[in-house]
């Protein structure tokens, strides 16, 4: 079953998996990283399997999440999750989903386009994020653009 994009956003622990992700979305598009990390357990984990060497692969805990994404918008400035690319397929456990979308915007650094495909599986809890596995394309990051974001030593 897929979800549409014209479904109600409840802001409230109630929201259902695919509501809570769509407004953490909303929420990287207006730069609210704070409010993107409130959506997320004290717990939760952010998995990045496809990370090359030298990238983070697992980040346990709200806090590590909060860290990584400090200063993303510095690095990336997303404009959009366009409508057309996105589709949030439920799955047999009400509390997981799964995301294709695709996010485009600059690379702050450079000024180049940043224009990224992306698959999620993200568990949802009680309103929040306990469990996000990210399946980017590092090829698709060159060297020297949004690279710096996302490795270890920055």
């Amino acid at each position: 079953m897929t979800t549409t994009d014209t479904e109600r956003d409840t802001g409230t622990g109630s929201e259902r998996p695919a509501e809570l992700f769509r407004r953490g979305l909303r929420l990287l598009l207006a730069k609210d990283i704070t409010g993107w990390v409130d959506l997320w357990d004290e717990h939760g984990v952010f998995e990045f399997p496809f990370a090359p060497e030298g990238w983070p692969r697992r980040l346990e805990g709200k806090a590590a999440v909060a860290a990584y994404m400090r200063d993303y918008p510095d690095h990336i400035d997303l404009h959009d999750f366009p409508a057309s690319d996105l589709t949030v397929h439920e799955t047999g456990d009400s509390g997981t989903i799964v995301v294709e979308m695709r996010g485009v915007g600059r690379l702050v650094r450079t000024d180049a386009p940043f224009d990224m495909r992306y698959i999620a599986v993200v568990s949802v809890a009680d309103g929040l994020i306990t469990r996000y596995r990210d399946y980017w394309n590092p090829l698709a990051v060159s060297a020297g653009s949004a690279a710096d974001f996302a490795r270890n030593d920055r």
